[in-house]
């Protein structure tokens, strides 16, 4: 049998940023996912990037990917907000002096980067591929059995195995859920004007368009949401009628476009979870919480939950407490439980305001924006949440030491 302090189910970003940190702290983790390394830091795996909030790229210095993430992100600036195409826009910026408002990385970067860090910890063990054939949980322990005979234990187990996780499942933690019924499609594109370190969020009444700076500057991530019932014919589209359909949608401001990378898609949904702990386990990141990805705090929620859940159970230990301790899980559950809530309330509202048809809807949106745009302690505060710097931000999003 093979013990550490605790035993990681899910080694996506989320549950390897939290098993670095733990390392970090000398907190001995064993990390178990299914899949395939090779497979999913190929360069055609799934095209998906990340916006890293200037504190959750504090938290990834803070665990050693600064020397594999250098130069590869794109900093954005600037975010530019529209109803539709119509007149008056909402615009958030910042200077060259003040953190980003974050980060553009693709996925595949991030992958590469903890899977470097994660050969030179020191406190952790990696079963990668592998699978859970058996997890057992009571008030003395965790024993968890791989599909290839192994046996694990700990004081502790996490769950950060996304938004299906089993093990939330199997504790029967409840959760509120409902489909968008809507797709998001993935890609990216060059286009002949430079993007200026410019995210623009383009609401659409069947679903928002969003273009995110990548680098270089002539190239941008698209995440297009459509109707699901219109999903499968935008997909089907030839690349030039969908490049036209694109062009039109953005109003044609970056000039010509051209495709970048293929096309794939993934549905929308909303989860959250009513608590994120049970007995000696906790839940991090999709497996507790899900929302759309219109303002990009997905990930970002995922890696304060981390930071949070490191900050417990390093000071905890030092009390003498083991890691599994209720208490531990307890701080840990109230910390997370009201930043979730209310960053998962405001992507659903946003969604569901400009979803709503109408030109009478659309001069609200458009008044709303203005009111926000003219109030600099508003706009301040937008910014501030962009950058996951409000609310009790644990240290390692600071950028201090636990």
């Amino acid at each position: 049998m093979q013990h550490s302090d605790v035993i990681i189910l899910g080694g996506g970003l989320a549950g390897m940023t939290l098993a670095l940190a733990l390392d970090a702290h000398g907190i001995g983790c064993a990390v178990v996912d299914p899949a395939d390394p090779e497979k999913t830091t190929a360069p055609d795996f799934d095209g998906r990037v990340s916006a890293i909030s200037s504190s959750s790229y504090r938290l990834l210095q803070a665990v050693g990917l600064e020397p594999h993430l250098a130069g590869k992100g794109c900093p954005i600036r600037k975010i530019w907000v529209s109803d539709g195409l119509s007149p008056g826009t909402l615009e958030f910026e910042t200077s060259e002096n003040d953190d980003p408002l974050g980060i553009m990385f693709e996925n595949r970067e991030l992958r590469l980067a903890l899977r470097a860090a994660s050969g030179a910890a020191k406190h952790l063990t990696l079963h990668i591929p592998s699978k859970a054939a058996r997890v057992e949980r009571d008030l003395s322990g965790v024993e968890v059995t791989l599909d290839n005979g192994a046996v694990l234990s700990a004081p502790l187990l996490v769950a950060a195995e996304g938004r299906h996780s089993p093990t939330r499942e199997a504790a029967h933690i409840k959760a509120a859920r409902w489909d968008y019924d809507e797709v998001a499609i993935i890609t990216a594109i060059h286009h002949q004007e430079p993007h200026e370190n410019t995210a623009f969020e383009i609401f659409q009444a069947d679903g928002p368009l969003a273009l995110l700076p990548m680098l270089p500057g002539t190239r941008s991530a698209i995440v297009w949401t459509v109707p699901k019932k219109h999903a499968a014919a935008m997909l089907a589209l030839n690349e030039r009628a969908f490049l036209a359909e694109m062009h039109k949608r953005m109003g044609g401001f970056l000039g010509k476009i051209s495709l970048a990378a293929p096309r794939s898609s993934f549905p929308l949904g909303f989860h959250h979870s009513a608590r994120i702990v049970d007995t000696r386990l906790a839940l991090v990141g999709d497996a507790g919480h899900g929302i759309h990805p219109v303002a990009g705090q997905g990930l970002n929620l995922g890696f304060r939950d981390v930071a949070a859940l490191t900050e417990v159970l390093v000071e905890g230990m030092r009390l003498g407490l083991d890691p599994g301790d209720a208490q531990l899980l307890k701080r840990y559950d109230r910390w997370r439980s009201l930043d979730n809530l209310m960053v998962s309330g405001v992507s659903d509202s946003v969604i569901r305001l400009f979803g709503l048809p109408g030109g009478a809807a659309s001069a609200v949106r458009r008044l709303g924006m203005g009111i926000i745009g003219g109030l600099p302690p508003l706009k301040n505060r937008f910014m501030s949440e962009a950058r996951g710097e409000s609310g009790d931000v644990p240290k390692l999003l600071q950028g201090l030491t636990i």
